[in-house]
């Protein structure tokens, strides 16, 4: 079956005045970032920040997506809605986001990254102390990993493993598996965000497992 994506467009105007305020925040080398509905937005802001600024990378970022950027970036520019993407980029890169939304800048605190790390290390304890765990493999183009779900399997020797295939992944159907005590995603890297019941399959290279990694 055949796709057909057409991106959708914000209905916002620029102020260049509140652009040229928010400016004065933000340090000299900036990396500007958006959602593909502020592409015009982000266009028309990437103009008017270059007048004192150097813009070292200006990109999209998906759900799915793990954005690098250069190393003399000092901030992110994110501009898109809700705190989704700016908290997943603070935490991920150790770089400072700075997210703009309806004329409104705000800075990602090291507090809500350090929450979002605990929400992190309470999957990963909930994971350890599981005997059942479900493994998440999506069937979207781009988040595809079923090589490593079938991998990962062969290394968890110590728990009951499932696998569940989805186009779109609903954490609200977990109730519908009880049994299942942790969720490993190996489909959109952010689905960890919603739920401390799921680990991304990447943080599990990090667990130091006797006989199993």
């Amino acid at each position: 079956m055949k796709h057909l994506f057409i991106p959708a467009k914000i209905k916002s105007e620029i102020n260049p005045s509140k652009i040229q305020e928010i400016s004065k925040k933000l340090p000299k080398n900036i990396a500007i970032a958006y959602s593909i509905q502020y592409k015009n937005l982000a266009e028309q802001i990437k103009s008017l920040l270059l007048k004192n600024h150097k813009v070292t990378s200006f990109i999209q970022v998906l759900g799915c997506s793990k954005p690098k950027f250069p190393k003399q970036t000092q901030t992110i520019l994110l501009i898109s809605d809700g705190k989704f993407h700016a908290l997943s980029l603070a935490s991920n890169l150790k770089i400072p986001v700075h997210l703009f939304n309806n004329s409104k800048l705000e800075k990602i605190s090291e507090s809500q990254i350090k929450d979002f790390g605990k929400r992190q290390k309470s999957s990963y304890v909930n994971f350890l102390n599981s005997k059942k765990a479900g493994i998440l493999i999506s069937i979207k183009s781009g988040q595809q990993n079923l090589k490593n779900a079938l991998e990962i399997k062969g290394k968890l020797k110590d728990k009951e493993i499932y696998f569940f295939l989805s186009n779109n992944i609903d954490e609200k159907e977990f109730e519908n598996f009880p049994e299942i005590q942790s969720w490993i995603n190996t489909a959109c890297p952010r689905l960890d965000m919603d739920s401390n019941k799921i680990i991304n399959i990447d943080k599990l290279n990090l667990c130091n497992r006797e006989n199993t990694f």
